[in-house]
């Protein structure tokens, strides 16, 4: 009730002294306040971190695999109970596009990546505080001779290299790093 009664007396000072071209540039002024702060309160998707957090946001589970193409992220997730599977493309606006969903996945195919301890978002910390850059790529690595199970992280660093890391499922250590000066791919 103050608020609105200091606004009014705002507004008719203005009006006296301004008269109404300065009541409309004040309250043009008010506006632009507002629609900043609503557009502030918008997130954006431009890291892997922020399009793993909008895509489950969107479809709830366990992100099995992330990576970036262009300013677009294709982010795969598994439902919580291995059924469904969701193909999901995010913005850098953060906007959730869905471009595939399955829900008759066999459960089973999916059973350690569910049971995993370490999920795709602590493996990318794993991996940025292993090698700091931007994570372009993450995704759940299933060996079918039977050997470990462990998830792939590609980090940019910002001196050109791109690094392969290795991070382990259950610890979360990071286990084998490969660099590459540059793999000439143009998905910035």
């Amino acid at each position: 009730m103050k608020r609105t009664t200091c606004i009014s007396a705002a507004a008719s000072v203005v009006l006296i002294v301004g008269g109404p071209v300065s009541a409309a540039t004040a309250a043009s002024a008010d506006t632009a306040r507002t629609v900043t702060a609503a557009a502030a309160a918008v997130p954006t998707a431009e890291t892997a971190e922020q399009a793993s957090a909008a895509a489950l946001k969107h479809y709830p589970g366990v992100v099995e695999s992330l990576d970036k193409d262009g300013t677009v992220w294709h982010v795969d997730v598994i439902s919580k109970d291995g059924k469904g599977h969701a193909e999901l493309e995010v913005a850098a606006d953060g906007t959730v596009t869905e471009e595939n969903l399955d829900t008759d996945e066999n459960p089973a195919e999916h059973k350690d990546l569910i049971a995993a301890k370490v999920t795709a978002e602590q493996a990318m910390k794993a991996a940025l505080a292993a090698h700091p850059g931007q994570v372009w790529s993450v995704s759940w690595q299933d060996d079918e001779d039977g050997g470990a199970h462990y998830w792939e992280v590609e980090v940019r660093s910002s001196d050109g290299k791109t690094w392969d890391a290795h991070v382990d499922h259950a610890t979360g250590k990071v286990t084998q790093s490969d660099a590459n000066s540059n793999d000439g791919d143009d998905d910035n």
